[in-house]
């Protein structure tokens, strides 16, 4: 009798629930909050973590429960809120910022904190990796994980592993319209190549093979759509699953050693490139550049072995320094855009509305030098 295979859901849920200071960094009585409430809820998992990018906190968990299940995300929901009142208690800056609900209603997703998740048969050697990054927007990913998938000038892979090279199915999301479209490797290549040039509007949101094998969740919502107002940046986080018929682990993190420019920054309202840093690391306050982490999992039985930080290697000093003198290149520019984003984006867009109308206040219509109205004849200058 062929033996059943069990089927795991790994789901990373993240929230912005305060920092000291200002959007740094959780407070250790933050962060334990947050693990007791999921610690004595753990009956309802196989296995987690929890850590923190920027101001950020995720959960990383592995359960039987299947996406989207009600029980898990009520958990996050409560652990977030746990920690929220942590940071009320202490003073933290942001303190509930990402928890857009009075109450919960089912599912966390549409209520601020994001959400990745996929439900999978465990391989024997079950490898994946969690990007969590923060002082950014969901489309910050699309860059690398167009390089992931579609570039064989980053990942050789897409010429040497037969998986790859035959294309993936790329489910890319209209974050304004919350529509998402099927896209397929390699026909929809320029669709793709299409969507992807604008990132502030279309997201990447899950990958697969072919045959429907999950590879990549990312969280996709957009907070300003769910508050009616801008209140933040996203801060996005994706799981992807490495190795074998999938991107290798050294794939999938170099994609990030060309640190692109990303909306984001200090008060959300500029471009900057997105630097990949250590884990647990706080937010800089050197104009907020945009991070990114790399959790590396083994996981057998739904148990987690890590995570290896993935961009804790000497190599990635080097991209560190890169990143750094990019952001200093860019805001060098000042407030002049693209250093700045256009102002729908605009964190602050109500307060540069205000700027605006008070030059449009000032604005006078040109009078024309022909007052008359008469038509002018051609008038040369004589020798």
């Amino acid at each position: 009798m062929k033996k059943r295979i069990m089927k795991i859901t790994v789901s990373v849920i993240k929230a912005d629930v305060g920092g000291i200071g200002g959007h740094t960094k959780p407070s250790d009585a933050l962060i334990q909050a947050i693990r007791d409430t999921v610690k004595n809820s753990a009956d309802l998992l196989i296995d987690y973590y929890i850590g923190y990018c920027g101001d950020d906190t995720h959960i990383v968990m592995s359960h039987t429960h299947g996406m989207n299940n009600e029980k898990i995300h009520k958990m996050a929901w409560d652990a977030f809120m746990a920690g929220t009142k942590v940071a009320k208690e202490e003073g933290l800056y942001g303190a509930g910022q990402d928890l857009l609900k009075d109450s919960f209603s089912g599912n966390v997703k549409g209520m601020g904190p994001g959400v990745a998740e996929m439900e999978f048969e465990e391989r024997p050697n079950e490898a994946f990796t969690v990007f969590a990054a923060d002082k950014t927007e969901p489309g910050a990913f699309n860059y690398p994980i167009y390089r992931m998938f579609v570039d064989s000038l980053s990942n050789t892979g897409l010429i040497v592993n037969r998986n790859l090279a035959d294309g993936v199915i790329m489910n890319i999301m209209d974050v304004e319209e919350g529509k998402v479209a099927a896209l397929e490797l390699w026909k929809d290549k320029p669709t793709i190549e299409a969507a992807l040039m604008y990132p502030g509007r279309y997201v990447v949101d899950t990958v697969t093979t072919k045959d429907g094998e999950p590879i990549l969740a990312a969280s996709t919502d957009r907070l300003h759509n769910i508050a009616g107002t801008y209140v933040g940046k996203d801060d996005p986080i994706c799981v992807i699953r490495t190795q074998k018929l999938f991107p290798a682990t050294e794939e999938v993190g170099s994609v990030f050693n060309n640190p692109h420019y990303v909306a984001g920054n200090t008060r959300g309202s500029h471009n900057m490139p997105l630097m990949p840093v250590k884990l647990n690391s706080a937010a800089t306050i050197n104009f907020c550049i945009p991070i990114v982490e790399s959790l590396v999992f083994s996981m057998h039985n739904g148990k987690f072995t890590g995570p290896f930080d993935g961009f804790s290697t000497p190599d990635w000093d080097y991209i560190r320094e890169i990143a750094t003198k990019k952001a200093i290149a860019i805001r060098s520019q000042g407030f002049i855009h693209p250093a700045t984003l256009v102002p729908s984006e605009l964190e602050y867009a109500e307060g540069y509305k205000a700027r605006m109308s008070v030059l449009e206040e000032k604005m006078k219509p040109i009078e024309s030098n022909n007052s008359s109205g008469e038509k002018k004849e051609n008038y040369e200058d004589p020798d």
